[in-house]
């Protein structure tokens, strides 16, 4: 048996929330968790919306049903899985890539700041996308996930790009995946690659927090 490949054009949409014109000072791109639907989370970040923010929140390229249950076939949709992953990887990569181009032909990008935040699976995917991708990310925040333990740190420009996203990393003290082990190990990546950081516990689980989200946009 033998395994081919092929590239092929496909449909991928995205949300948006905010007024996209001169009044923008802030563009944020929010990659959302596994089982997730862009549209629902980005429902989750309306605090956000203060008339100065153009919010824009891609869908991850793969959905599935979350339940077999006829009754009830919610779907969701994921970054991609441990199947054939890196092409996975650089298939999002790409398509984040081309919606940040996408958003800049109506927004001008030397008047905004990007922001990047990846909730869960999602921190995962803007930590590949930020460091990899070749949009041009000026804040990463990673919430209730983890920075990928494959990105090779200790490669130029992969750090460097890192070091310049005023990098947060935002974890509940009761989340069930973001386990002290986790927050430590994360931490200690960071320091030894001198990519700066600031950590941002709450009290809470796996969960977006509305008041965490405010304190981010003030900072």
């Amino acid at each position: 048996m033998n395994e081919h490949r092929i590239t092929t054009r496909r449909s991928a949409r995205y949300y948006t929330l905010g007024l996209e014109g001169l009044s923008a000072r802030e563009v944020w791109f929010a990659c959302h968790g596994y089982g997730q639907l862009a549209g629902r989370f980005l429902e989750k970040l309306r605090v956000l919306d203060d008339g100065s923010r153009v919010l824009v929140a891609p869908e991850g390229l793969s959905r599935f049903y979350l339940s077999e249950s006829p009754a009830e076939r919610r779907v969701g949709a994921c970054w991609m899985t441990r199947e054939d992953r890196l092409a996975e990887i650089d298939d999002y990569v790409q398509y984040l890539d081309a919606v940040y181009a996408a958003v800049f032909t109506r927004v001008d990008r030397g008047a905004v700041t990007v922001h990047a935040l990846g909730y869960s699976q999602g921190a995962a995917t803007v930590s590949r996308w930020a460091a990899t991708g070749t949009a041009r990310v000026d804040r990463v925040v990673l919430w209730g996930g983890e920075l990928p333990p494959d990105l090779d740190l200790s490669k130029e420009p992969t750090a460097g790009r890192l070091r310049a996203g005023r990098l947060t990393f935002v974890y509940g003290r009761s989340d069930e995946f973001i386990t002290p082990k986790v927050v430590e190990t994360t931490k200690q990546r960071l320091t030894q690659h001198g990519i700066p950081y600031r950590e941002l516990p709450f009290d809470g689980g796996h969960e977006l927090s509305p008041s965490v989200l405010a304190d981010l946009a003030a900072t």
